[in-house]
């Protein structure tokens, strides 16, 4: 498998079909005398803007932690065991709705977008 190839911004749904995000990182575990193993991957613009360089993902990351607390700084991690199919998308095993991937997104249409006149 080409890691940077076949995972690497692809598009991430869930076990109902929902579009989730795109791959934008991957956390391996290196481990002694044994190849390398994918332990996560990692949905939301903190890891993207990681992937531009440590200070972008800094601000990045100091900004998502003003506007929607602590729990905000990181990406969202979901586990590899959870891996259902690899294909044009990544399925997972999980509900969307049990997770915070859209908080950020609930909390621009709550704070945001709903102020707007005819939103």
């Amino acid at each position: 498998m080409e890691l940077i190839r076949d995972l690497l911004d692809k598009q991430v749904v869930d076990r109902q079909q929902t579009k989730i995000g795109k791959v934008d990182g991957i956390i391996m575990q290196l481990r002694r005398g044994e190849p390398p193993r994918i332990v996560f991957v990692e949905i939301g613009a903190i890891a993207l803007a990681r992937r531009l360089g440590p200070r972008v993902g800094y601000w990045v990351s100091r900004i998502a932690r003003r506007l929607g607390g602590e729990k905000s700084r990181k990406p969202y991690r979901i586990p590899w065991n959870k891996v259902r199919d690899i294909g044009v998308d990544i399925e997972f095993d999980i509900d969307v709705q049990n997770t915070t991937i859209f908080d950020w997104q609930d909390w621009l249409r709550e704070k945001i977008i709903c102020r707007i006149p005819g939103a």
